[in-house]
């Protein structure tokens, strides 16, 4: 488990992460299955969720481990938070005027900014309980 968090906590970790989000959002329709042998009811919404929750969580956790003051730490947890919404919007409209046989969706929209909004909450939960707790010893 140690290796794991030594691993997250690596910008490198966040930036392909943020890479993997570019790539598959930015796949042509043509790319994406057409037919599939099971059906899940709005799982595209899920992996959005699952896409900026990851963004949030990452970026977060990468910064939680840069011994930055309690105060700047809440601000640059608030900051990965808006720059997850604006990503996911703008990758919306990418799609919509520029990547072929792909369609802009507000429930992506939402799925992207509910995903960033629930990483956000844990993150600041948890890494920063963690980074008050530091402080005040």
């Amino acid at each position: 488990m140690k290796k794991i968090k030594k691993y997250l906590g690596r910008r490198w970790v966040s930036i392909v992460w943020t890479l993997i989000i570019l790539v598959l959002l930015a796949l042509p329709g043509s790319v994406m299955p057409k037919e599939q042998t099971f059906t899940i009811p709005q799982l595209d919404k899920f992996v959005h969720v699952i896409l900026f929750g990851g963004f949030v969580f990452l970026w977060s956790y990468y910064f939680s481990k840069k011994q930055l003051p309690f105060t700047k730490l809440v601000r640059v947890f608030f900051y990965i938070f808006i720059a997850a919404c604006v990503y996911g919007i703008g990758m919306e409209y990418v799609q919509k005027y520029f990547i072929p046989m792909r369609d802009y969706d507000e429930a992506d929209i939402i799925a992207d900014i509910l995903g960033a909004g629930m990483a956000y909450g844990l993150c600041t939960i948890w890494f920063l309980g963690e980074s008050f707790n530091d402080h005040k010893k």
